[in-house]
This record gives C-alpha cells, structure tokens and sequence, in this order.
C-alpha cells in the first residue's frame, strides 16, 4: 500500500487520490510562502530595512493567487468528484485554512507598513524585545501548524492550540509595557503607537495559526473543536 493511499480513502480512481495529494502539497506550498512573509516582516522590523519590508510585502500578491487557485481547486474537486467522510474533510479543512493563511500574509504586509513608516521617522522605537519576542512564538505556531498539516499530526496541531494562550498573555503584558513608556514620555508616542500595531498583528496571526491547527484536527479527528477549550481539544485529539 503506498503512502497515498494510506493517508486518503480508496477510491477506484487513484486520479482522485492524486488530485487529493496535489491539492495538500499546494496548500504547504502556500505556507512556506507566508512563512517567509512573516519571517522577513518582523526582520525588516527589527532592523528598520524598509527595503526588505518593501520586497516582502510584494509576496502578498503571490500569497492572494495561491489562495484563489487552491479555492477554485477545491471547488472543482467537490464539484466533480463528491468526496465523502476523510476526502471531504480534507476539501473542507484545507478550503478554510487558505483563508488563514491568507489572512497572515495580510497581518505581515501590515507590519511592513509599519516598518516603512518606522524607518521614515529614522529613530530606533521602543518596543522591539516585545516584538522580536512575539514573533518568534508566532513564527514558531505557524512552522508547527504547517507540519501537523503535513504530517497529519495532531498532536503536534494541539500543542499549538495550547501555545495561543501563550501569545494573548504575553501580547497583554507587552501592551502594558508600551502604555507605561508612552505615559513616562510622550515623545515616544509616535513610535510606540506604531508598534502597537505591530504587536497587535501578531497576535491576530498567532490566532489563525491556531485556527489552522484546529482545522487539521477537524480533518484528522471529525471533530469542529473551533469553540472548544484547549482542554476540550485535548480530549478529542487523544480518546
């Protein structure tokens, strides 16, 4: 039995199963790209390169096209073949996880806007352990989201789920610190206020992350744990 098969249902046609593999390895594609969208926002950041932030916010382009082709393949896919229990969770889940992947691809050009703007002001904010600290975590849910897509790997998926709580207590505590600097000295208004926003980029693709993550659990288990407590998840990933 080859690894295709084992992964999807048995169909009469091995087409199918091929279709269904292709359509999967799109999908990572796609997260490598928006990988590297995300990596090279918070470096372009960290390093005020407003060059890089320029460069890295063209890939969007390329990020929006993976994800209109991947929708008009599963479109086709449903349309023509009619998959049922594990094909057509894996339609589905990969149907919904384009649009979050997407959606952090959108996050990171908003941190190259921001960036731009930074470097115009040509003066290091504050704010930037905060930054670098965050992204790192989030980079890290993607990375890992993506290999429990790849791997079907659930627990892996819900290692991430755990880690989104993470990311919000550690985005708040960041917030915080940014209030109290712009409280001792409204100089750094300007540029902390831009990094608010940075900040508040990354937790939301810390959030889609997680949406992926719950979407390969959906794919593998049959299970929506969209709403679920990640205690709740934890007892479907491993009943």
């Amino acid at each position: 039995m080859t690894e295709i098969d084992t992964i999807y249902s048995q169909h009469s046609s091995r087409q199918f199963n091929e279709d269904l593999e292709s359509l999967r390895t799109e999908l990572l594609t796609m997260g490598g790209l928006v990988e590297r969208q995300v990596n090279d926002a918070v470096k372009s950041l960290l390093e005020l390169n407003s060059a890089l932030a320029q460069e890295t916010q063209l890939l969007d382009q390329k990020t929006n096209q993976h994800e209109r082709d991947i929708e008009s393949r599963c479109a086709q896919i449903i349309a023509l073949r009619q998959p049922t229990a594990v094909d057509l969770r894996l339609v589905l889940s990969i149907n919904r996880a384009v649009v979050d992947l997407e959606r952090i691809g959108d996050e990171a050009s908003r941190v190259c806007r921001q960036t731009i703007e930074l470097a115009n002001m040509n003066s290091a904010p504050l704010g930037l352990q905060e930054v670098r600290h965050i992204g790192q975590l989030v980079a890290t849910m993607l990375t890992d989201s993506l290999t429990a897509f790849a791997r079907r790997d659930m627990e892996r998926a819900y290692s991430v789920v755990k880690r989104d709580v993470d990311v919000d207590r550690e985005y708040q505590t960041a917030m915080r610190t940014l209030i109290t600097f712009m409280m001792e000295d409204s100089r750094t208004i300007s540029g902390v206020l831009n990094i608010i926003w940075v900040l508040r980029s990354l937790e939301r693709m810390g959030d889609h992350a997680c949406n992926l993550a719950e979407q390969l659990i959906y794919q593998v288990s049959g299970e929506d744990v969209r709403h679920l407590e990640p205690k709740e998840v934890k007892r479907v990933v491993r009943d």
